[in-house]
């Protein structure tokens, strides 16, 4: 990180623009998941435990590549992955009840 606050308020501002773009980036993430629903057969194929630990991994990497705390990016990852995989079961349950 090159950028030294002067001040709190600029600290905030920062932290206000990165929220943005994580909302973002977030919301483009729940398309993907809403479309993937599609593609799954069942409750299980939603869960995919050994999917949420290969995505686990991966963001752990990039964490420590990135001089980010892995471990803060695992807790916020499995609490995502978990609020994506509940609105994705609402998601599948909604499709099996339209076929």
């Amino acid at each position: 990180m090159d950028v030294q606050c002067k001040s709190l308020e600029e600290v905030r501002e920062r932290i206000d623009q990165i929220d943005r773009a994580m909302v973002d980036l977030i919301a483009q993430r729940g398309g993907f998941v809403a479309q993937a629903a599609r593609f799954k057969k069942d409750s299980a194929d939603v869960r995919a435990p050994a999917r949420v630990e290969q995505v686990i991994a991966k963001v752990r990497t990039l964490a420590d590549e990135r001089g980010a705390s892995a471990a803060v990016v695992e807790q916020v990852y499995r609490a995502m992955i978990a609020a994506f995989i509940e609105e994705e079961l609402r998601t599948h349950a909604a499709l099996d009840a339209d076929a």
